[in-house]
């Protein structure tokens, strides 16, 4: 089964590193496998109302210094529709999603800039303060 490599956000600040392979956007709840849990560890199941988001990475060390560019390449068209989300806590998302409806609990954000470590991000709606398509 495919596992994703994820950073979960909790809407408290806590962030937890892993793997899943059984995420669905319209599920309440999903199962992880922590990186730092002991082997034979059992995952931990986590509520989709009490997160932020979840971040589906390239890898877990990231690149702490590095700032995701806040623009999108002009000499390549976007796919899906541009959008800006602003979540609580003060940090913003520059992306494109093909799955916002105000509403629903939660979409997926595809990073605007190609070198971010993030491949995509399961936005959770109520922990945001704006979001708005560009």
């Amino acid at each position: 089964m495919l596992q994703n490599k994820v950073v979960v956000h909790f809407q408290d600040g806590r962030i937890i590193k892993g793997t899943t392979a059984d995420f669905f956007p319209d599920k309440e709840r999903f199962h992880l496998n922590q990186i730092d849990a002991p082997v034979g560890s059992k995952p931990i199941e986590v509520q989709i109302s009490q997160l932020k988001a979840v971040f589906f990475v390239k890898d877990y060390r990231g690149q702490p210094k590095r700032e995701d560019k806040n623009e999108f390449d002009p000499s390549k068209p976007p796919m899906g529709r541009k959008i800006k989300v602003r979540f609580k806590d003060g940090e913003e998302i520059l992306g494109t999603t093909q799955g916002y409806q105000a509403g629903r609990s939660g979409f997926f954000v595809i990073p605007a800039d190609p070198d971010s470590n993030n491949e995509r991000c399961f936005v959770v709606a109520s922990a945001t303060q704006e979001v708005s398509l560009v």
